[in-house]
């Protein structure tokens, strides 16, 4: 995932499902499974809501678009100079692990922070952890999260204030409380 200001962005490879050292014929073979599952014409269900459409409409033409840029060994090698830019451009200030957070339930959303040395906050909600693949559920007085994937990840967090960024490190399941005093 690319952090873009507060906003995370898939990269093309991560939309298609595979490594970006991929082979052209691994790619392709993702984008035509994937295009399989989400054509609009494929959809079992047509009485669904139009919000259900207006999703699946969305995942088709973002695997549209990655297939065209990843597909193509020109903008391909365009596309990875550009990842590798994001990438240096995005220096990290320190890694920080899911017991640093401070957690903070407001109802419709739980959202994580972490102090910044500006003084400002970095910040990640349940919504943007589940981009990630990551789940979040409350028990009481303490919140579970739940990763979907076996291996250990990591999401950059911006400052709300200053160019800083941190490393989140997500390993595995976790339980953290709930901060009362805020």
């Amino acid at each position: 995932m690319i952090s873009s200001s507060n906003l995370f962005h898939k990269t093309h490879y991560e939309i298609l499902g595979v490594t970006e050292d991929a082979n052209l014929e691994e790619v392709r073979k993702a984008y035509r499974s994937a295009i399989l599952c989400f054509h609009p014409d494929k959809q079992q269900n047509a009485s669904e809501t139009s919000n259900s459409e207006c999703l699946t409409e969305n995942k088709f033409l973002e695997i549209q678009r990655a297939w065209e840029t990843i597909g193509n060994p020109r903008s391909r090698a365009l596309y990875d100079a550009e990842l590798l830019t994001l990438r240096q451009d995005a220096a990290i200030s320190e890694d920080v692990s899911l017991d640093d957070l401070t957690v903070q339930d407001s109802g419709d959303i739980i959202e994580l922070s972490y102090p910044c040395r500006c003084g400002d906050y970095y910040f990640i909600d349940s919504f943007e952890l589940a981009d990630t693949g990551c789940s979040i559920s409350r028990d009481g007085e303490m919140v579970s999260l739940l990763t979907s994937k076996s291996l250990p990840t990591s999401v950059v967090l911006p400052c709300g204030s200053c160019s800083l960024k941190v490393r989140l490190l997500i390993n595995g399941d976790s339980r953290l409380p709930i901060d009362v005093h805020l």
